[in-house]
């Protein structure tokens, strides 16, 4: 029985390979950034239709499905999807190249978006071959505080049914193409979002011993942050501290009254990270009061840890080596980078794991959130079966 099934959610996975490299170039050529996904919105709601699917909407642009199989109490199962792109122009000559000027799917959630659509409609054909009820969550806001996973669960997307169980997969531009990876337990960071701005007496940088040196004090800072994980955080524990924007003056000659500082902080244990935001307030704020400024500081608090359900992973790892085989199925590693699927898996156990599209010879190489980045457009196929068969086999 398992077998045939494999045999035809693959055949119907290739059948429907090309009607969704459609799908995935039309979201690629018209990308939306975060909680502004209104026409991506549309699009998913007018596939859904196509596909005889019944769906709702939550947090004004995401879309929820339901599609009911065999005996639909006996197992209820969600599988997820986002759908926001990134404020990056797009620096790839293609014919699918985005649209909107500065904005790209440079993450790889137009490929998300669309290999669930595809499991969609391969599971919504064969019903009648797996059972239980499938939710098919095409999630907002990925990539922006507070994240669409909170906003979504806020508008009861875990609920009426709960399910047992939620998977989601991430492409991954380091593993080749036709593979797959899997981690149980912890396998993404948490992350905050530091604002930091030093005030103080500007001036002529002729005279700075009748200034407050806003530049000096925050170049201070930026280093002295830098002890927080050196010498506060255990060595064993990952943790990730970066000031990533330093702003302040406009010219040779003018010492700044002000001076803004952007940064993230990253931590894979949750008690960890709590005291971290106290020590990065006191040492912020005690350095500039000692060199004579004023501070505004904002910790925004954001996601938390993704953990992957063990006995969940361990099922879904399983039945990827028999649609795959186990030549194909890896380890995936721990990631500092973040996700707001972690949301999720406070809540219900979760399944984050990641699909290849990446193939040296065609020159598919780059990294996400840059502008070059792409995929081998056949690991569409791939995710598509990969989803469909966890849709219809996964349980706990």
């Amino acid at each position: 029985m398992q077998d045939s099934l494999i045999d035809k959610i693959k055949s119907l996975a290739n059948q429907y390979a090309g009607e969704f490299i459609e799908v995935r170039h039309h979201l690629h050529a018209n990308p939306e950034l975060s909680y502004k996904e209104f026409e991506t919105s549309k699009f998913i709601q007018s596939k859904l239709k196509e596909f005889g699917i019944d769906y709702e909407i939550k947090a004004t642009t995401g879309v929820v499905a339901t599609i009911k199989g065999k005996n639909p109490e006996s197992r209820i199962m969600a599988l997820r999807a986002d759908m926001d792109a990134l404020p990056i122009q797009e620096g790839n000559d293609i014919a699918y190249q985005s649209k909107n000027k500065g904005v790209m799917h440079a993450c790889g959630h137009d490929v998300h978006t669309t290999i669930l659509l595809g499991a969609s409609k391969i599971l919504n054909e064969i019903k009648s071959d797996w059972e239980g009820t499938l939710k098919l969550i095409f999630q907002p806001g990925e990539e922006k505080n507070p994240g669409g996973a909170s906003l979504m669960i806020k508008d009861g997307v875990l609920e009426n049914p709960k399910p047992q169980g939620i998977l989601a997969l991430h492409v991954h531009p380091e593993l080749p193409v036709g593979k797959l990876s899997f981690r149980k337990g912890r396998v993404m960071a948490s992350a905050d979002e530091i604002y930091i701005t030093i005030k103080g007496k500007g001036g002529h940088a002729a005279a700075p011993h009748l200034t407050t040196d806003t530049v000096l004090i925050a170049s201070h800072l930026v280093v002295a942050l830098q002890q927080i994980i050196s010498r506060n955080k255990n060595p064993l524990s990952p943790s990730v501290l970066t000031i990533s924007s330093f702003q302040g003056g406009h010219t040779t000659n003018v010492i700044p009254s002000e001076v803004k500082l952007m940064g993230t902080f990253r931590a894979m244990d949750e008690g960890w990270r709590y005291k971290a935001h106290g020590l990065i307030t006191k040492l912020a704020t005690e350095l500039v009061h000692s060199m004579g400024a004023e501070i505004d500081l904002l910790i925004d608090v954001g996601y938390p840890t993704v953990d992957n359900d063990h006995a969940l992973t361990d099922a879904a790892w399983k039945l990827a080596d028999e649609f795959m085989g186990k030549e194909n199925v890896f380890e995936t590693e721990m990631r500092m980078g973040a996700e707001d699927f972690g949301y999720y898996t406070q809540i219900v156990p979760g399944c984050f794991y990641r699909l290849g599209v990446r193939n040296e010879a065609k020159g598919i190489i780059h990294g996400v959130h840059t502008p070059k980045f792409n995929i081998d457009e056949s690991a569409i196929e791939t995710g598509i079966g990969m989803m469909a068969w966890l849709g219809a086999s996964v349980q706990l």
